[in-house]
C-alpha cells in the first residue's frame, strides 16, 4: 500500500474502530468498503465466496414468529419464487450519492421523514431492493441511528446501536455504485451479495444478511453491532448479475 493511501486511510474517520463498531448496521460497512477501496488496484484480496455460515447471532437463530407473513406491512405482493437468476428492469432514484432501485410493486413502499425507505415485498427482487436501498442509506452517517431502529433485526446487533452515541463523522469523499449481485433465498431469510464499484474504478462485494420479520426485510449485524462480514476487493463482476443504475 503507497504511503497516500496509508495516510488518507488513517485520516479517515470511518476507519476508527469506535466509529465501525458504534455505526450499527450499514456505515460500518461503509466504513471497511471505503478501506478496500482505497487499495491499489491491482492488489485483489478476493477469495472463493464460501457457502453462507449460520450466524451464532441470536436474530438469525430465532426469528421473529411474525416471519412467516405472506405480504409486507404496506401490502406489497408475495410469490413462491425461490430464485432470482436475471438482472430486474426497475426504475433509480438517487439516495445521497449512490442509486437505489425503487418499484410501487417490489419497493420501497414506505419513505419517513428522515428519509428511511422501508416496506418491500416478501421476494427474492424485495430482498435485493431492501439490501440495495440499505446500503444507499448507510452512506450518510446522521442516519445510523434511525437505520439501527427501523431496518436492523430485532437482537443484541439492534440493541447495540441503539445505545451508541450518534456519530457527527462526515460522508466519505470516495463514491461508490452497485455494479451486480447475486441472491440466496428462503422465505424467512435472504443472503444478497452485492458487488460495487467506485469512482476509482476498484471492484468490491459484501454479502449482507435479511431477515423476514415483522413484515418486511431486516439487516442482521453481529451482536457488537458490527457487519457479519466486511468487503473483499474483486477483480472483476465474473460470477455476479451485472446490475447498475449509475
Amino acid at each position: 500500500m503507497s504511503q497516500s493511501t496509508e495516510s488518507t486511510t488513517e485520516s479517515n474517520p470511518f476507519t476508527k474502530p469506535g466509529f465501525i463498531i458504534a455505526a450499527a448496521l450499514v456505515v460500518a460497512l461503509i466504513a471497511a468498503a471505503v478501506v478496500i477501496f482505497l487499495l491499489p488496484k491491482g492488489r485483489d484480496t478476493a477469495q472463493p465466496a464460501p457457502a453462507p455460515a449460520k450466524s451464532s447471532n441470536s436474530a438469525t437463530a430465532s426469528p421473529s414468529a411474525s416471519a412467516t407473513a405472506e405480504k409486507s406491512i404496506c401490502d406489497l405482493p408475495s410469490s413462491s419464487e425461490s430464485s432470482l437468476g436475471a438482472a430486474p428492469k426497475t426504475k433509480w432514484e438517487l439516495v445521497g450519492t449512490m442509486a437505489a432501485p425503487t418499484d410501487p410493486k417490489i419497493g420501497p413502499g414506505k419513505t419517513d421523514d428522515p428519509g428511511i425507505r422501508s416496506c418491500f415485498a416478501h421476494t427474492p427482487t424485495g430482498a435485493l431492493y431492501a439490501a440495495v436501498n440499505l446500503w444507499a442509506l448507510g452512506i450518510d452517517p446522521s442516519k445510523e441511528r434511525a437505520i439501527a431502529e427501523q431496518l436492523a433485526a430485532k437482537g443484541p446487533g439492534r440493541d447495540a446501536g441503539m445505545k451508541t452515541p450518534a456519530t457527527a463523522a462526515p460522508a466519505s469523499a470516495v463514491k461508490i455504485q452497485i455494479a451486480g449481485f447475486n441472491v440466496s433465498y428462503t422465505a424467512n431469510q435472504a443472503v444478497v451479495e452485492l458487488a460495487f464499484k467506485a469512482d476509482t474504478g476498484a471492484l468490491a462485494s459484501v454479502r449482507t444478511t435479511l431477515l423476514w420479520q415483522d413484515g418486511d426485510w431486516k439487516g442482521v449485524v453481529a451482536d457488537n453491532g458490527a457487519p457479519l462480514e466486511e468487503p473483499r476487493q474483486v477483480r472483476d463482476l465474473s460470477g455476479f448479475i451485472p446490475w447498475s443504475g449509475a
